[in-house]
């Protein structure tokens, strides 16, 4: 999980809300077109392409507009754009895990949730080799219900980081490459993206990230 610095909302998504009148309160379920997509690609980038739980790749077709502390709660206003962060999945395959926003739905512990929107989230996880991810600390009961909440531990996932790190875990490499292997890939792209799962290449490998 990377820590999201929230952007200034679309002016479309601004320009739309002013639109209010007396016959029309402009509400999340209006939501749709041009707006719509301007506040996810803007989610998206700010992310640098990645799922804000997970890391994945996010792809336009298979996520959705996340509310971290869900727009049902009586003290959340649903197009409050601070609130907002994209995951992936969207459209779930029979017999396919859920996970991510899909799996936490409308659960919400301001306790026992580690939302990405909080800086320190970064550190709170930590992963293996193996793909594993666990909390950095044992005893962190947030970071714990946080894992099972998303289905960041899933079979899925494991599998997808460990591919992840293998290429870091060529035994070929030099020091120096490594080195420069790991910092490559934790630098966001010229265009703003993040590589997919780059906390766990930067928990596996972090004794070469200051290298």
């Amino acid at each position: 999980m990377r820590a999201i610095k929230k952007g200034v909302e679309p002016k479309l998504f601004t320009n739309w809300k002013a639109l209010a009148n007396d016959d029309w309160i402009p509400t999340y379920s209006d939501l749709s077109g041009n707006e719509k997509k301007a506040v996810k690609d803007a989610l998206i980038k700010e992310q640098g392409g990645i799922c804000c739980y997970c890391e994945r790749r996010l792809v336009e077709t298979d996520s959705h507009i996340e509310h971290c502390k869900p727009q049902e709660s009586d003290d959340v206003d649903p197009l409050d754009f601070s609130n907002m962060i994209c995951s992936c999945l969207n459209n779930i395959k029979k017999g396919a895990p859920s996970h991510c926003g899909d799996l936490k739905g409308n659960w919400y512990d301001d306790q026992l949730f580690v939302s990405p929107l909080n800086p320190d989230c970064e550190g709170r996880f930590s992963f293996g080799a193996n793909g594993s991810i666990d909390p950095t600390n044992p005893s962190d009961r947030a970071a714990n219900e946080t894992i099972t909440r998303l289905g960041l531990g899933i079979p899925k996932f494991n599998a997808l980081r460990e591919k992840a790190l293998e290429p870091f875990l060529d035994e070929d490499l030099s020091p120096d490459d490594l080195a420069g292997f790991v910092s490559g890939y934790l630098a966001r792209g010229e265009d703003g993206t993040l590589s997919e799962f780059v906390s766990a290449v930067e928990s596996v490998f972090s004794e070469w990230v200051a290298a």
